[in-house]
């Protein structure tokens, strides 16, 4: 199962990993389009409702900012959900990124919508390195939070699940992560070297085996927190292999961590319904969080 992909050819390598050819909802040409759309009115209907404080600088460079969507009131002992978003490390930003935030910050829980220098101007270095800087960053800005909690989705994924297995030392803080949600991820990034993906990327195999969370498993063994490892029903079997694979190398290691396959979504809508309080998501995320 690990190295199954190998036995793809390219043609059907690249089809696997293209997650708009395994929608069962729309065409593949119009699924991402709508998905970018529904994605950016629902984080301007988040920021509509929400106290926030926009464009933080969580580095030096001036693209190295995030947005922060706050409860009520002006506390500062609250949870914190960090969002890292997808687009295959090439597109989307924070703009797109503040959808879920309405029904999280309703029931008291900050949210964080960061930028990282999409490819081809950021490296994978530089954007798990940003990634793990500006979670540093919020928790500095707010020293007395009940929990940092992770969430990513596709590529943000991928970045979540390096950032939970960040020397922390490196970064001068040692936030306290208590809780993961990744949602349809990619934890290994070799086969991505082998296709389209990596024409912006410009990955090495040695990048991307320095840069694939499953070969770093063993340096998480710190972690107590519960993790949990999402899939689309019409996610693609790549995907899914991924997932299952990287759930059984977290379970081998004693870790924390569930499986939850989200029945009729795909790719896209799996992570797009988090602005629905009601959403089987939403929901196993605020249990995640208030029963912590």
């Amino acid at each position: 199962m690990e190295e199954s992909w190998r036995s793809l050819g390219k043609e059907e390598l690249e089809h696997q990993y293209s997650p708009s050819h395994w929608s069962h909802r729309m065409d593949k040409d119009v699924v991402i389009e709508a998905h970018v759309r529904e994605t950016a009115e629902g984080t301007r209907k988040s920021q509509a409702v929400a106290r926030t404080a926009m464009n933080i600088q969580y580095g030096d460079s001036d693209s190295e900012r995030m947005d922060l969507y706050l409860p009520d009131g002006e506390q500062t002992k609250f949870p914190i959900l960090v969002y890292i978003h997808g687009g295959y490390w090439q597109f989307l930003s924070k703009e797109e990124s503040g959808f879920m935030a309405a029904p999280l910050v309703s029931n008291g829980i900050a949210v964080m919508a960061m930028d990282y220098d999409i490819a081809p101007k950021g490296t994978m270095d530089v954007m798990v390195a940003q990634v793990r800087r500006s979670i540093a960053k919020v928790y500095r800005l707010y020293p007395q939070n009940t929990g940092i909690y992770l969430c990513g989705h596709s590529a943000g994924a991928h970045l979540v699940a390096m950032t939970l297995c960040t020397d922390w030392e490196e970064y001068g803080a040692i936030p306290n992560i208590r809780g993961a949600v990744l949602v349809s991820g990619v934890y290994d990034l070799r086969p991505i070297t082998h296709t389209y993906v990596n024409d912006e990327l410009r990955m090495s195999q040695e990048v991307a085996l320095k840069n694939s969370p499953i070969q770093h498993v063993r340096r998480m063994s710190p972690l107590t927190c519960p993790m949990v490892i999402v899939v689309a029903e019409h996610d693609s079997p790549e995907f899914q292999r991924q997932s299952q694979l990287y759930f059984q190398s977290l379970t081998d290691s004693g870790l924390r961590v569930s499986y939850v396959q989200v029945d009729g979504t795909d790719h896209f809508d799996v992570i797009e319904r988090l602005g629905q309080e009601d959403y089987v998501l939403t929901q196993l995320i605020l249990k995640m969080i208030l029963d912590n």
